[in-house]
């Protein structure tokens, strides 16, 4: 299994924007509504798994504290950024940029061939396809919409992006150890959200990829693309999605190393980088190639990076 970056492409090295849109009204602020509330102060995190990624710096396990916090049940949903832009007027990065990365198997067969040997796939990931026009509203493409996806993720959605839905909310985006805390739902080292097998008693528990990736989908759980986000059973604290369906980012600027000797409560990574830290794998994720949807699996991204399979959640302070 390599361990090479999964299934996000990166958007490459565009300068930071210096304005996120207009000031933002803080309608929602001190809303706890549709949020769990994590009170659990100390946790095992991080994983010694044999199959997973060392070199993500995924280990070693150690006792990590967070303070209680509360978390979003599900990620953001197209309803919700709605409220959000409709709110602020807010321009996505992948909006201002004009394109964003679609997933070959969402584009309709009949638009694929022009993407084809033309220079708008990514070298290694040739199942993205740089789609001019793809953007939250626009998921698969200029002539798709959400109007029939109002409870699925948000998608298409950089770090930055998330974070100013987050400011206006009144909530912020969790550290990489409040995200891994509240997904173990109360376990210890398990694998998974919900234990150790990935379907118990043949029971799809998220939503990956089934079959030959990344030539066909046999869907066995239910679906190609994203799901709604209130999809499969939640875990411990009554949290959906935690593995699978959208890529959630996270505060922390990414790190292999950065935890082994950094602070064991309440960390929040380095205090600089190149690339945000991304957690529960996605749609795309396989087990020949990448596997992790596990609860402690890690990723990266560089924040203005906007893909097909990358949404968010949100946490707020007691």
């Amino acid at each position: 299994m390599s361990g090479s970056s999964c299934c996000a492409p990166s958007g490459g090295n565009v300068p930071e924007r210096t304005s996120a849109g207009p000031a933002f009204e803080r309608v929602r602020r001190g809303s706890t509504e549709s949020m769990a509330l994590i009170e659990t102060l100390s946790f095992q995190m991080g994983t010694d798994y044999p199959h997973g990624f060392e070199a993500d710096g995924e280990g070693p396990i150690r006792e990590t504290q967070v303070d209680p916090f509360y978390i979003d049940v599900h990620t953001v949903s197209n309803s919700d950024f709605q409220a959000f832009v409709k709110a602020t007027q807010y321009q996505t990065e992948a909006e201002a940029f004009g394109w964003s990365f679609v997933f070959w198997l969402l584009i309709p067969p009949y638009k694929r061939k022009r993407y084809v040997g033309k220079g708008e796939t990514v070298l290694g990931l040739e199942w993205w396809y740089r789609v001019d026009g793809a953007d939250w509203r626009h998921p698969f493409g200029p002539d798709s919409n959400i109007k029939k996806l109002p409870d699925h993720p948000a998608i298409h959605i950089s770090h930055r992006d998330a974070s100013a839905y987050a400011e206006w909310a009144g909530k912020r985006l969790p550290t990489e150890a409040e995200w891994e805390c509240a997904a173990r739902g109360g376990l210890d080292q398990y694998v998974y959200a919900w234990g150790d097998e990935l379907t118990p008693n043949g029971k799809h528990m998220c939503n990956i990829w089934q079959g030959d990736f990344p030539a066909a989908n046999s869907a066995e759980d239910g679906y190609i693309g994203t799901a709604p986000v209130f999809s499969f059973p939640a875990n411990g604290y009554g949290l959906h999605n935690m593995a699978g369906n959208v890529w959630e980012w996270c505060f922390d600027w990414w790190s292999t190393s950065d935890h082994v000797d950094g602070p064991r409560e309440n960390p929040k990574g380095p205090s600089s980088g190149s690339r945000r830290v991304m957690r529960g794998g996605s749609y795309l994720c396989h087990d020949s190639y990448c596997n992790r949807y596990r609860v402690a699996a890690r990723t990266a991204n560089t924040p203005d990076s906007s893909t097909g399979n990358l949404g968010f959640r949100c946490v707020r302070d007691v």
